[in-house]
């Protein structure tokens, strides 16, 4: 495990893990220190038209961040280890039952947001098993809807 932060609940990367050859996942816990995006990069796996971008792993890695009241964010992958920060797809599709997103709304952390005129998938599980994890996959167990 990677640690960055002695505060998680701060907010910082508590942990790096590869997910594939050419891809990782950056685990966020708590609050981002740097602001989201404003809209849904080209390649974010919230992209309907991305799907297929990250391996099945990666989902299989980030899966907390959907599970009620996580202080796991899902974290932008452009934005990497370096300058985490919050995924704009996760939080118009998948921040409703994410305790750490909430709390950024609640301080008023979290500014316009918007789809770009791209279809998102509807949830993290949609999400999930659209990029290759099984629907019954235990690690989606207790994604919300």
């Amino acid at each position: 495990m990677t640690s960055t932060s002695d505060h998680p609940a701060e907010g910082g990367v508590t942990n790096i893990r590869p997910a594939g050859p050419d891809h990782q996942v950056v685990e966020v816990h708590g609050q981002a220190r740097h602001p989201h995006r404003p809209s849904p990069c080209r390649t974010c796996p919230w992209r309907v038209d991305a799907t297929g971008e990250f391996p099945a792993e990666a989902f299989r890695h980030s899966a907390p961040t959907a599970y009620d009241m996580s202080d796991r964010v899902f974290a932008c992958h452009v934005a990497g280890a370096a300058r985490p920060r919050p995924c704009a797809g996760f939080l118009l599709r998948g921040a409703d039952h994410n305790l750490a997103a909430r709390l950024m709304h609640l301080r008023g952390d979290v500014g316009p947001l918007s789809d770009g005129a791209h279809d998102l998938h509807d949830s993290y599980r949609a999400m999930a098993v659209a990029n290759g994890v099984d629907p019954d996959d235990p690690v989606l167990v207790l994604c919300r809807p």
